[in-house]
């Protein structure tokens, strides 16, 4: 049995209803599960890029991709590994004001892990952190002794070290 791996998977696609659930059904047909998702408009005007991140095999990889490749609103999928992109998570967490100002220690964890305020009121402030995973993870271990008031972190965004040539590819298509 070939080795689990994280891979990031790149889809382009036309941004069609339902085209989701037949992706999504496709990682559960298999029971794999989706470490996470992101989806955005691309550097393709009218063309989506979705971002999801897999732990699987490689031979389990490129049966995936034939099969998201099936669904006729995607234009090209591609896979590759963690050391072949250059990638980011993004969070938001929310705490009580009061800690701000009481707690030194709070102000130290900010500054130390390039975290930024985002917003301060009376009741709560918000912490922004862009970076990655164990970053983040460990930025939440530091601040869960204060009490977190809520915590959402946003799925992957990544890019690629070498060139997709997905302009390309449309250009052909569309001449």
């Amino acid at each position: 049995m070939s080795e689990h791996i994280l891979y990031t998977i790149s889809i382009y696609t036309e941004n069609n209803i339902g085209l989701l659930n037949r992706i999504s059904a496709i990682f559960q047909r298999r029971h794999i599960n989706i470490e996470s998702i992101n989806s955005s408009v691309s550097e393709i005007e009218g063309v989506s890029r979705w971002t999801i991140v897999v732990k699987l095999s490689e031979e389990q990889m490129k049966k995936i991709i034939g099969q998201i490749e099936k669904q006729v609103e995607v234009i090209k999928a591609y896979y590759h590994t963690d050391e072949e992109t250059i990638y980011q998570e993004s969070c938001l967490f929310k705490i009580k004001s009061d800690l701000l100002f009481e707690e030194r220690k709070i102000q130290n964890i900010i500054k130390e892990s390039n975290s930024r305020i985002v917003t301060v009121n009376k009741a709560f402030f918000v912490i922004e952190k862009s970076g990655m995973k164990n970053e983040i993870e460990l930025l939440h271990r530091e601040l869960q002794p204060f009490g977190i008031m809520q915590f959402v972190r946003a799925g992957r965004i990544a890019v690629t070290k070498q060139p997709m040539e997905i302009s390309q590819l449309l250009k052909a298509f569309n001449a």
